[in-house]
């Protein structure tokens, strides 16, 4: 093994013990929090849509917080679809808004680190 090979797998590693370390912070949110974001999105019916998924068990956790993540990350479209109550969307507790953003970015960013890892690899030939 060369020391490129062992880089990149290690930097895939890496990536994968912190996508770990992402879906255990998205599941305490979902699991400590899923209470206050509702009843701050109680008006917004994209929101009503989902809350099902909170009878789904863990995938069914991660699903409602990377999909209420994503509504507050980017709102606009949803509010002028009158999906999403603006309202809701300025009353949600900022230190939570923050959170979700970041994790909704975050997942982004690892997933395409993820991506662009596992492409140099294939690229190079190592898999």
């Amino acid at each position: 093994m060369s020391k490129a090979e062992f880089v990149v797998g290690s930097l895939g590693g890496a990536i994968l013990i912190l996508i770990f370390i992402w879906i255990a912070v998205a599941l305490y949110l979902a699991y400590t929090k899923m209470d206050v974001m509702l009843e701050h999105l109680k008006n917004s019916s994209a929101v009503k849509a989902l809350a099902f998924y909170r009878q789904l068990g863990v995938w069914g956790h991660l699903k409602l917080i990377g999909e209420i993540a994503a509504l507050i990350t980017s709102p606009d479209k949803c509010i002028k679809s009158g999906r999403l109550s603006a309202q809701d969307i300025e009353n949600f507790p900022a230190p939570l808004k923050k959170k979700l953003v970041l994790l909704r970015w975050s997942v982004l960013v690892l997933v395409s680190l993820l991506f662009l890892v596992g492409g140099i690899g294939k690229i190079a030939g190592w898999f």
